[in-house]
This record gives C-alpha cells, sequence and structure tokens, in this order.
C-alpha cells in the first residue's frame, strides 16, 4: 500500500511540475508526416494565390499576397492543427527566426553549398522550450526563378515591384538571392 502511495505522489509531483513524456520514434515519425502535409497544404495554397495574383497583376500584385494572404494561410493552418506554423528565413521580410531556426537554416545553406537540393531538405527534433518538450520542424524553401522577381538583386527587381516593397517592408533584407538558393524555410512548432 504503501508503495502504491508513493508511485501516487511521484505521480502528482510529475504532474505538477508539468513534466512532458518523451515522443517514441514511431509518434515523432508520425508528427513528422503531420507536419510535411502541413507544409504542402501551406506552400500549395500560397503557390495558388501567388500564380492567381501574377496573371492579375504581375509582382506588384504577388507582393501583396506575400504580405496579407500568406500569414493568413499560416493563421489558418495553425487554427487547424493545434500548431505553431510560418516562414522564416536569414533574411527575412517578416517573422525573424530564432536561434534554433537560425541554426537549422545554417546547415540548410551548408548542404545546399555541399550541392543538395532544397526539395527534400528538412529537420526535425525534439527541443526543450520554456522547460517544455517542443517537435520543431523546418521545411526548406528554394528560390526558383520567378522568386527573383521579388527577392533577386537590386538589378533585377523592377522600379515598381522595389517601390511596393520598400513601402510595405522598410526593414526588408529578403533580396540578393539566386535561383537554387535557400529562400528560407516553413517552421513549425508542436507541443508533446
Amino acid at each position: 500500500m504503501r508503495k502504491i502511495q508513493m508511485l501516487a505522489t511521484a505521480a502528482a509531483l510529475l504532474a505538477a511540475t508539468g513534466a512532458q513524456a518523451e515522443l517514441t520514434e514511431s509518434e515523432k515519425q508520425e508528427r513528422i508526416e503531420q507536419s510535411r502535409a502541413a507544409v504542402k497544404e501551406f506552400g500549395m495554397t500560397l503557390k495558388g494565390e501567388l500564380q492567381k495574383a501574377m496573371k492579375a497583376g504581375g509582382p506588384v500584385q504577388a507582393i501583396e499576397v506575400c504580405h496579407s494572404v500568406a500569414p493568413q494561410i499560416a493563421e489558418n493552418i495553425s487554427e487547424k492543427t493545434g500548431w505553431e506554423v510560418y516562414r522564416t528565413s536569414l533574411k527575412p521580410r517578416n517573422v525573424r527566426p530564432d536561434a534554433w531556426e537560425t541554426g537549422v537554416l545554417e546547415q540548410f545553406d551548408a548542404r545546399r553549398a555541399d550541392g543538395e537540393s532544397p526539395k527534400k531538405m528538412e529537420h526535425a527534433e525534439v527541443v526543450e522550450v520554456d522547460g517544455e518538450s517542443r517537435l520543431r520542424y523546418m521545411k526548406a524553401i528554394g528560390t526558383k526563378g520567378l522568386c527573383l522577381n521579388c527577392h533577386g538583386t537590386r538589378e533585377q527587381i523592377p522600379d515598381n515591384v522595389e517601390a511596393k516593397l520598400e513601402k510595405l517592408y522598410p526593414e526588408d533584407r529578403a533580396i540578393g538571392y539566386q535561383k537554387g538558393d535557400i529562400r528560407g524555410a516553413f517552421s513549425i512548432i508542436q507541443d508533446i
């Protein structure tokens, strides 16, 4: 009986301190698959919106999609999944990377420099955030030729696009990319 009371007390103490059970390898893999699906949904939805904007008004209108629609897509997926879902970059327009994301993005750049394609580049890890375990997932975003209209060198970006970028993103650092560069990454944080 005393042993049962001690076990119950230990369990209560663990619960009270917010201790989290770690994921099994199969649970982690399942969550990674779910993260991939969320990123695919984000990317496909954003791509469709960007294509519509490009047809309707070119790069200037596409900037509006990235500025207003992309955060809403991220918010919708976040609400649906219960996770934090967004995009970040070492040269951000919007969300600045935290220290963990910076390290992963730097690894992505090194992997790209070694010849790896961004298409399958991803990283997942269970980390402790504020004393709680979280699954962190990132999927690289490669720079395609069309991206250079807004993310290329100053010489590649048309004047009307540059003016719109300056208006919406006065602190913009998301330029100077070349085709094939790591533009940034989708980032997901899941509670465990």
